[in-house]
C-alpha cells in the first residue's frame, strides 16, 4: 500500500513493483489483493516466487539483478529483509527509497544514523550460526542502504523518525487511500486492532488474552480485527472468551478502515497502525486510543529492548498524533 502511497507522490508512471512473494497464506492473499489494486493504478506489478522450494532463490536473482542494476531509483519495503539484502549484495543503486515498514523503519532509521548493524527490535542480540554466516551479506546490504557521495537515500513514512545524516525523510500523508475510500461509515461500537506480539514471542499470550478481554469490557469493543500473522486457536480464544466478532481483513488494516464500516472508537496495542490511522482517517471522525503493554507481559524470550521500544511508539502517537492512552 505505501508503495502506490509513494509512487502517487512521485508521480512516476514507470514504477515497477516487483512481490517477493512469502509463504504465510493470510500475507500471500493480502499482497495478492494489493497487486491487483496496484495494476488498477496502473503501475507494472511482477510476482516473484523467491520462497517456493527448491532453486527458487537463485532464479529469482538471476530474473531481477539485470532490473535492478539498469534501475534509476530501487524502492525497498523490508530492509531487514534478508532476499532484500542478498539482492543488495549484487548491485550498489544510485537512488534508493525505503518505504514504511511499520514501527520497523523507526528501528532502521535509528540503526541506520548510529552506524549499527541491522537486527529488527523484536529479535535478542545474541547471533547463532546462521547469523554468523550471513554476517557479511548484512553489513555490505547496510552500506548500500545508507547515503554516500553516489547513493541518495530517502525514507518514505508516517512514522516520526529522524533523518539520517545524508539522507532525506518525506512524510506519507495517506493522500492516495483517502482520494480512493472513503469517507467511512461509522459504528456505533469500538473496534480492537489485534497483534502478533504473541506470535513473535514479545508478549505473553495468556497475558495478551487477558488484556483484550479487560479492554472489550471497558470500552464496549465488538469486533477484533485480527492481525494477518495470528494464528486460529488464539483467535478462536478470544473469540470465545470474549465473544468479539474475529474479522480478518484481506487488505491492510488503513483500507480497511477507510473503506468501512468501522468504529467511532479504535483501540490498538502500540503498532503500527497508532502512526498510520489517524493520517488514513484524518477527519473520518474516528476517535484512536493506544493500549500500553504492561512490563509483566513480556515473555523471557523478548528482547531486552522490546519494553522501551513499545513505550516509545505509543508515547510518540500520543505527543505526534494526540492520541489518548489507556492500559487493561
Amino acid at each position: 500500500m505505501n508503495v502506490l502511497e509513494w509512487a502517487d507522490h512521485a508521480g512516476r508512471p514507470d514504477l515497477l513493483l516487483v512481490v517477493l512473494s512469502p509463504t504465510d497464506p493470510m500475507s500471500r492473499g493480502q499482497l495478492r489483493r494489493m497487486a491487483q489494486l496496484a495494476r488498477d493504478e496502473g503501475v507494472a506489478v511482477r510476482w516473484q516466487e523467491a520462497r517456493g522450494g527448491r532453486g527458487a532463490l537463485p532464479r529469482a536473482l538471476r530474473d531481477l539483478v539485470p532490473v535492478l542494476v539498469r534501475a534509476e531509483r530501487v524502492i525497498v519495503g523490508d530492509p531487514f529483509s534478508r532476499y532484500v539484502q542478498l539482492l543488495l549484495t549484487l548491485f550498489g543503486p544510485r537512488a534508493l527509497t525505503v518505504v514504511d515498514d511499520g514501527t520497523a523503519t523507526m528501528e532502521f532509521a535509528a540503526q541506520l544514523a548510529r552506524g549499527e548493524r541491522l537486527v529488527r527490535w523484536h529479535r535478542r542480540g545474541a547471533r547463532g550460526v546462521r547469523e554468523l554466516a550471513l554476517a557479511p551479506v548484512t553489513a555490505l546490504a547496510r552500506r548500500r542502504l545508507a547515503p554516500g557521495r553516489d547513493r541518495a537515500v530517502e525514507i518514505f513514512t508516517a512514522l516520526p523518525v529522524e533523518a539520517p545524516d545524508g539522507a532525506t525523510v518525506t512524510a506519507n500523508r495517506f493522500a492516495w487511500t483517502r482520494a480512493r475510500f472513503g469517507p467511512p461509515r461509522l459504528t456505533r461500537g469500538a473496534d480492537l486492532v489485534g497483534t502478533s506480539l504473541a506470535e513473535t514471542g514479545v508478549v505473553d499470550p495468556d497475558r495478551y488474552a487477558g488484556a483484550v478481554a479487560a479492554l472489550a469490557g471497558a470500552h464496549g469493543a465488538t469486533r477484533y480485527l485480527a492481525h494477518r500473522r495470528e494464528g486460529v486457536a488464539k483467535l478462536h480464544r478470544i473469540a470465545v472468551e470474549t465473544g468479539l466478532e474475529i474479522v480478518r481483513p484481506d487488505l491492510p488494516l488503513e483500507l480497511i478502515a477507510r473503506r468501512g464500516p468501522i468504529g467511532r472508537t479504535v483501540l490498538s496495542f502500540p503498532s503500527t497502525v497508532v502512526h498510520t490511522l489517524p493520517a488514513a482517517l484524518a477527519g473520518s471522525g474516528v476517535t484512536i486510543t493506544v493500549c500500553g503493554i504492561a512490563p509483566e507481559w513480556l515473555r523471557e524470550t523478548a528482547s531486552p529492548r522490546a519494553q522501551g521500544f513499545l513505550a516509545g511508539v505509543a508515547e510518540s502517537a500520543r505527543s505526534v498524533h494526540g492520541l489518548s492512552l489507556t492500559g487493561a
